[in-house]
């Protein structure tokens, strides 16, 4: 989230903030359901391989470190490493870039996590697990400001709210938030946090990749009010990345439904992506 923070981060809000195509879908390949470690077809025989961009920043990874098991999108893939029967001394990491991880062509990875929204245009040349992340919305406002310390979106009624025409954002700002006023909707992201950064708007929203993108590098002395789950529509999910045609999709969508039944996802969500980075949820 090397290249410096700005690209990175760029490169995650471009991906959590373009507009959602509701069809999304990924194509199972017709192979064996059989998902003992030793029967799994790897990159590397008896080490389970795993792709992630450098630097690897917070809070999908921390102290740019993917094999520390800190951060969701650590903990997520060594929880499915687990899952699949691999233990922590198994698994090796190779730095990945983020376009490189979903382009067309042999991959040197077992699955890539590095919070890739599932789309069909990226479908056609890789395959994706099944979601292991359901994209939350946010609301960032700058501290001291007249809605910084909304506990609730009832409090949000009456702000003047910036976000980008044709996003899932702006679905959630209508749906759920509701304002008393129509909110200020702008052609491009830039100009929304713009119009945060001018004190324009009371806040913005944004969905929570976005978010942390916009506090830690757009706009100074800026907050996460809250995150809060988005209605209506097909909701944008990350999913593991593989190459086309990997035999190991089965298993990795097998570990990934393991995980949600369990309860285990939503552990791992809250520790890392919650009050602890931030990000309070909002009802």
């Amino acid at each position: 989230m090397g290249r410096p923070l700005m690209l990175l981060a760029l490169a995650v809000a471009l991906v959590g903030c373009a507009p959602v195509d509701d069809t999304a879908t990924t194509a199972a390949p017709t192979t064996s359901t059989a998902c003992t470690k030793e029967q799994l077809a790897l990159v590397t025989p008896g080490k389970l391989t795993i792709g992630t961009d450098k630097p690897a920043y917070e809070p999908w990874f921390k102290d740019d470190d993917p094999a520390n098991g800190q951060g969701f999108e650590s903990a997520v893939a060594f929880a499915v490493a687990g899952e699949l029967g691999f233990d922590r001394t198994e698994v090796q990491w190779n730095t990945v870039k983020f376009d490189t991880a979903f382009a067309p062509g042999e991959k040197q990875f077992d699955f890539d996590v590095n919070q890739v929204s599932i789309t069909p245009d990226r479908a056609k040349a890789v395959d994706f697990s099944k979601g292991y992340y359901t994209v939350k919305q946010a609301i960032v406002a700058v501290e001291g400001g007249k809605y910084a310390g909304a506990k609730s979106l009832a409090e949000l009624k009456d702000a003047k709210i910036g976000v980008q025409v044709g996003t899932t954002s702006l679905e959630a700002v209508k749906n759920v938030i509701q304002p008393s006023a129509d909110p200020n909707v702008y052609n491009e992201q830039i100009d929304a946090v713009n119009a945060l950064k001018n004190k324009q708007v009371d806040a913005l929203v944004v969905d929570l990749p976005t978010a942390f993108y916009v506090t830690a590098a757009q706009v100074e002395k800026s907050k996460i009010v809250g995150q809060f789950s988005s209605t209506g529509g097909t909701p944008e999910e990350f999913g593991l990345v593989m190459e086309k045609g990997s035999a190991l999709k089965p298993c990795v969508d097998k570990a990934v439904d393991a995980l949600k039944t369990k309860g285990e996802l939503a552990k791992i969500e809250q520790a890392w992506l919650g009050s602890a980075a931030g990000a309070p949820e909002l009802r």
